[in-house]
């Protein structure tokens, strides 16, 4: 049993990893926020902080004792991310022994622009532990799990947690939006309730924690992902085919585009960052962004991922 940090931990993916660690019944959980008003109750064996994260001191005090910190700290307004060093300062300064930054998505940040505080961490985190001798200052890993499958589902709920968003891969809809001859781009899918399990399956693991810790579920190129989905959900997909050029330009000539609600945007920003975000989405699937190491599979090898056709396939009966 450890005791177990989550800062930002009132989150969506935040809640899914939260409910398998209680489901463990092993460790003393505390949940780090801002807010003094929670999202939801908090379940057994687990006790809300309000935190002030510009305030070191009350930081460091906080974490005495713990051992692990998850961040699910979103930073995407300050590339810099300020709130996160305090944070791993916080955690050197209390003798935490793990910490695992605010990643859970991509492994490669071409494009994903909002996604630049992360490239900021990763870097203090490298820096940090450089002059390690014998122990690193403060181990960490990088969980990347690619997309989550789940998205995929949209707008049917296929977890307990996770906001789902429209993408440009819209099964519900039977229309896709890709760049012109990417079809063999390639994307790593895991559902979330995978990566939950295989997070907290690291928390329980006596070795030291890779750096890199891909998670890899179903990898499948965009043109596969379309003869899936008309195979899944019948008919011809839709598809439009946009220039990377146009993209880049900042000009969207698709005839629709998804509406990406993501709960850190303002409703005023929405229209407009849907489609900055889908373009660029559609970039770093062509960078190979959303491919990821196998790290976390070969250190747990008897751990049985879902298959993305299965999972969709039992997502998508009986829907319309």
């Amino acid at each position: 049993m450890v005791k177990i940090a989550l800062a930002g931990g009132s989150g969506n993916v935040a809640s899914e990893i939260i409910d398998v660690l209680v489901a463990t019944n092993k460790h003393e959980i505390i949940i780090l926020s801002r807010s003094t008003k929670q999202k939801r109750e908090a379940p057994a064996g687990v006790t809300y902080v309000t935190m002030n994260y510009d305030d070191p001191e009350q930081l460091a005090d906080v974490l005495q004792g713990v051992h692990t910190v998850l961040s699910f700290i979103s930073e995407d307004q300050n590339s810099e991310s300020p709130v996160q060093k305090r944070l791993i300062d916080a955690a050197i300064r209390a003798g935490v022994q793990r910490f695992a930054p605010s990643e859970w998505a991509s492994s490669k940040l071409d494009y994903t622009d909002w996604y630049a505080y992360k490239g900021a961490t990763r870097e203090y985190l490298q820096k940090i532990n450089e002059d390690k001798k014998a122990k690193s200052v403060l181990e960490y890993t990088l969980f990347q799990p690619g997309l989550f499958m789940n998205y995929l589902t949209y707008p049917y709920a296929s977890t307990r947690h996770l906001h789902l968003m429209d993408t440009p891969l819209n099964f519900n809809n039977r229309r896709f939006i890709t760049l012109k001859g990417g079809d063999e781009s390639r994307i790593n899918f895991v559902t979330v309730e995978d990566f939950a399990q295989i997070v907290a399956k690291a928390i329980d693991y006596e070795g030291e924690w890779p750096t890199n810790g891909g998670i890899r579920g179903s990898e499948i190129s965009i043109g596969n992902l379309i003869l899936l989905g008309e195979k899944i959900r019948g008919g011809t997909f839709d598809v439009t085919q946009l220039e990377r050029s146009d993209i880049l330009a900042g000009k969207w000539k698709a005839p629709w585009a998804p509406v990406i609600d993501h709960p850190s945007l303002q409703k005023e920003q929405v229209e407009a960052m849907s489609k900055h975000i889908a373009g660029r989405l559609l970039l770093s699937i062509e960078a190979g962004g959303w491919l990821v190491n196998d790290t976390w599979n070969s250190l747990f090898p008897e751990y049985k991922f879902a298959k993305l056709e299965e999972f969709l396939t039992e997502a998508w009966e009986g829907k319309p």
